[in-house]
């Protein structure tokens, strides 16, 4: 600090005393320097909402990997069998050993999405260190939101870690980030962790919040109900499923329920809607394309100026799950696993041209299929018939069919679409950690586990008939676009037909939205299922898939990052097995 006395300068003479009080202190030189973020800024309303708010902004990755997003579209939907990396084998060719259960180490992206993690983790602990320092401006109530809302988000990155790695260092705001987090060791089980946090939230968190988007107590009921289901606690699980379904309210207030057609689940025009249990929110035009969902910017069909996004051609459902989509002549699915046999494989375009002549499939499917794959000669949302090999970019790496669900509508470019970027694929569509059907179906699977099958088949049939509403089905000349064909079960002979019919309702329901390999992981069978589609996959995409392999006892989780022993030594990480 420079204070000039000399020449015309006046100073009066009660500065100059307390320049001669204060003087010989050196206290008096500390001064703040300008343009940084000091205690007293942070510990305001605004500061502390601000740094909340740097919390929300990693459940995305941005500034990581693609691949440290919430979503999980490699970790969960790609490595559970429901879609392949897609484009062809040279773009983004980090997720090829991925998908094909070799991933190393040293792999970046396995890196990036431990750090990505870990910094939610670093700013979720920053906002409670800094809660307990407020100012005197903030209220009681508000302090007790912020801490509870930070809780919330760090349990959900523990929980991620914990479904990705296994064991991870479990640090919070105790720890010294410049020292401290060298000597952390994996041995922690996260799970208790995980579930104090979870429920220090649902305890804290209001009914309703102050904006959309943000944790509220049933939000963190249902997600503590599902750290209790992966933990096969399944009473607990049950008892708090009772109290969402029951009373749990959306963040802005509304009822919980499923909206009446399914494809206005996934259209950015209806997000926060009563199916939203806690979402990643996104817009678009705001001045960043990064406050859209940058996740999914190369998830568009690869067809130029007349597809959406205009690239890449990523993330293309694989043809099993499209199979799965087949129903009897009673409309339920084929839980015997012959979808993938004989009549019942559905007819594709594979290896033809988009000028070649083609029919789509005439038999029964359940009309999710439509609205969660671009198959050929189908409507896709309204951009006209799916064109088939005019929007793949390679049919003979990845196959016929293009994603689906995170697609904007074309009568929504410009307005829910940001293009500032270098694509035009940054779209203002949330996407949904928990949604309402996600909860039914857990719920159920709860209500299997502990002995009330009446209850799981009401809940299970719920999401069914949803999908049976003739209302919400794609639609070509006026007509439904397929023979779709779905009812409700009738009723469970036991416990195992009951499982069989809940997980593979999961597959349908909740294709493409990351849940599936996390699934199939807990369930304990994820080397019989995904070996299986490896296999089926593997003799068509030769390229991508043929060959590849699920280890078990290895392939259930990631590698510890290789940088991350290395700097921390292997005295205190431990590598997962097999790696």
């Amino acid at each position: 600090m420079k204070i000039n006395i000399i020449g015309k300068t006046l100073v009066s003479a009660s500065l100059l005393t307390a320049l001669t009080v204060v003087g010989c202190k050196d206290s008096f030189l500390e001064v703040a320097p300008n343009g940084q973020l000091t205690s007293v800024l942070l510990t305001s309303k605004a500061g502390l909402e601000g740094t909340l708010m740097g919390a929300y902004s990693m459940l995305n990755g941005r500034g990581f990997t693609r691949l440290a997003s919430s979503t999980n579209w490699v970790y969960g939907s790609i490595l559970g069998g429901e879609a392949n990396k897609g484009t062809e084998s040279g773009d983004y060719g980090a997720i090829n050993p991925i998908q094909r259960f070799e991933t190393i180490a040293s792999a970046g992206d396995v890196e990036g999405t431990w750090n990505g993690k870990y910094e939610g983790i670093s700013r979720a602990n920053a906002v409670i260190r800094l809660v307990t320092q407020a100012d005197a401006s903030v209220t009681a109530a508000d302090k007790a939101r912020i801490l509870a809302e930070a809780k919330f988000l760090r349990a959900h990155y523990y929980f991620e870690l914990k479904r990705l790695f296994n064991y991870a260092p479990y640090i919070d705001e105790t720890v010294d980030y410049g020292t401290g987090i060298e000597k952390v060791k994996n041995d922690t089980d996260l799970w208790p962790k995980i579930e104090a946090d979870l429920k220090a939230a649902m305890d804290a968190l209001p009914e309703v919040q102050i904006a959309a988007g943000r944790a509220n107590k049933w939000a963190a009921a249902a997600y503590l109900a599902k750290t209790y289901l992966y933990q096969k606690k399944y009473a607990e699980a049950k008892a708090l499923f009772d109290q969402v379904i029951a009373n749990g309210k959306t963040a802005n207030g509304k009822k919980y329920g499923l909206v009446a057609k399914y494809a206005e689940v996934f259209n950015a025009a209806n997000d926060n809607n009563e199916e939203s249990v806690f979402a990643i929110q996104a817009a678009a035009n705001t001045g960043s394309v990064n406050n859209a969902n940058p996740e999914f910017d190369l998830n568009f069909p690869y067809g130029g100026a007349a597809a959406p996004g205009g690239c890449c051609g990523f993330f293309q459902p694989s043809f099993e799950l499209v199979n799965s989509f087949r129903t009897d002549a009673n409309g339920l699915p084929l839980l015997d696993g012959s979808y993938n046999t004989g009549n019942n494989v559905v007819k594709n375009d594979f290896g033809l041209l988009s000028k070649d002549a083609f029919t789509p499939d005439a038999g029964n499917l359940d009309p999710r299929l439509d609205h969660s794959v671009g198959r050929r000669g189908i409507p896709y949302l309204d951009y006209g018939p799916f064109p088939g090999n005019d929007w793949i970019r390679s049919q003979s790496y990845a196959g016929p069919y293009s994603t689906k669900k995170f697609v904007y509508y074309k009568s929504q470019e410009g307005t829910l679409t940001d293009g500032s970027s270098w694509t035009r694929g940054y779209a203002a569509m949330n996407y949904n950690v928990i949604r309402y059907a996600d909860v039914l179906l857990m719920a159920a699977e709860a209500e299997i586990e502990v002995g009330s099958l009446t209850k799981a088949l009401e809940y299970i049939n719920a999401v069914r008939n949803r999908a049976a509403n003739q209302d919400g089905w794609v639609k070509l000349d006026g007509k439904p676009a397929a023979k779709y064909v779905i009812s409700p079960y009738s009723a469970f002979a036991d416990k195992d037909a009951a499982r069989k019919a809940l997980r593979f309702e999961r597959k349908l329901e909740l294709s493409g939205e990351g849940h599936r390999f996390f699934d199939l992981v807990r369930w304990g069978v994820a080397e019989k299922e995904i070996n299986a589609y490896l296999s089926y996959e593997g003799r068509l995409l030769t390229i991508a898939l043929g060959g590849a392999k699920f280890t078990p006892g290895k392939s259930e989780y990631l590698p510890i990052p290789q940088t991350q022993i290395d700097r921390q030594g292997k005295d205190v990480l431990k590598q997962n097995p097999g790696y």
